[in-house]
């Protein structure tokens, strides 16, 4: 199949993807939709809940392989709309729709790549594609569901808006709830113990403390107290008060490092809601990056989390489309975006797969 097909196929699949509501969770009609769509030419794929996958048809379990990935869930769409989220209508050179710059455009271009590659052989890497569910809500059946099934994997690239640059980092998150003990007692006595002043200590922490190793793509490790809760009444002095830290860990370290070095220096209870959205990386000399780099594409560290921190390998977060674009009203993806998608993807990996 020629380039300038596939890039039409490409960008015919995006269409129809807009067409169907797939709110996270709620995705079951565009998984058929993508696997009907790789069926049709061939290409024999499986199944896990709303998520997708293939292998290119030369596959070799001597060889390495690569992971495509990227996601087919939607935001729902905000209320400053002005027209159909759902019309997938083309108005001079933007193709408007609902998940058509987040994430289908990447979705549609890794794909169109897939496809190109499917039937090579002497390939240097298998090449497995991804297309998974509730990355949106970052939920538990999505790629993480499916990451066993998807056998040992090298290195991936994840499919998210970035003008085709090369996030070569991004931010781990960590969401703290966080508790300080104390006594309760009538505030007209000297009675009990102010649950409030002893968070304010432990908040101070939160606020000044500087982690010692420093990325040198995000700089220092940030974390913000951002919801704060105590108190039943103005004459009561507090037991308890609760807050929330939101961190976002830098690849300089792990998410349980970061927690532990926290726990050592606050006296307040500390549980994270969540220790699977990990930091990830790749090294600017990987050949995937070095290729991206000749092809004019910048490097950056992402400061948002994707499927990419739910991923133990080294990847690299690229796609077509702009960051700025998802989840607004009236959103759109220029059409050519699409065509630059797949060229740039299957420039991106020759060098890597073909030598």
């Amino acid at each position: 199949m020629s380039l300038e097909n596939i890039q039409k196929e490409s960008l015919d699949l995006l269409r129809q993807l807009i067409r169907i509501q797939s709110f996270s969770k709620e995705e079951d009609r565009t998984a058929n939709l993508i696997a009907q769509f790789l069926e049709e030419r061939g290409i024999k794929t499986q199944r896990k809940m709303n998520n997708v996958w293939a292998y290119n048809k030369h596959f070799d379990a001597n060889k390495p392989t690569l992971l495509l990935n990227s996601h087919h869930d939607t935001v729902k769409p905000n209320s400053g709309y002005t027209r159909d989220p759902y019309d997938a209508a083309i108005e001079g050179d933007k193709l408007f729709g609902l998940g058509s710059n987040d994430a289908g455009g990447c979705l549609v271009s890794l794909i169109g790549t897939f496809l190109y590659y499917y039937e090579q052989e002497n390939l240097k890497y298998n090449i497995c594609l991804a297309a998974t569910a509730e990355e949106e809500i970052s939920g538990n059946n999505g790629l993480e569901l499916v990451l066993p099934d998807l056998g040992e994997l090298e290195f991936g690239i994840v499919g998210e808006p970035t003008e085709m640059n090369l996030a070569i980092a991004e931010r781990g998150l960590l969401v703290l709830d966080c508790v300080s003990h104390g006594k309760a007692g009538h505030a007209a006595r000297e009675e009990g113990e102010n649950a409030i002043y002893k968070a304010l200590k432990d908040i101070e922490w939160f606020r000044n403390y500087q982690f010692p190793k420093v990325s040198e793509v995000f700089g220092p490790l940030k974390m913000t107290v951002t919801i704060i809760n105590a108190g039943s009444q103005h004459n009561v002095v507090p037991a308890n008060c609760t807050f929330t830290v939101d961190v976002r860990v830098t690849d300089a370290y792990t998410n349980e490092e970061v927690l532990e070095i926290i726990r050592a220096n606050v006296d307040c209870d500390v549980t994270p809601r969540s220790i699977r959205l990990k930091p990830s990386s790749i090294d600017k000399n990987h050949p995937v990056v070095q290729a991206g780099i000749a092809l004019g594409r910048t490097t950056y560290g992402s400061p948002t989390t994707s499927d990419q921190a739910l991923l133990d390998i080294p990847s690299v977060k690229v796609g077509p489309g702009f960051s700025g674009r998802s989840h607004m009203a009236d959103e759109f993806l220029y059409v050519r975006e699409v065509a630059e998608g797949v060229e740039g993807y299957i420039n991106m990996l020759k060098p890597v797969v073909q030598g």
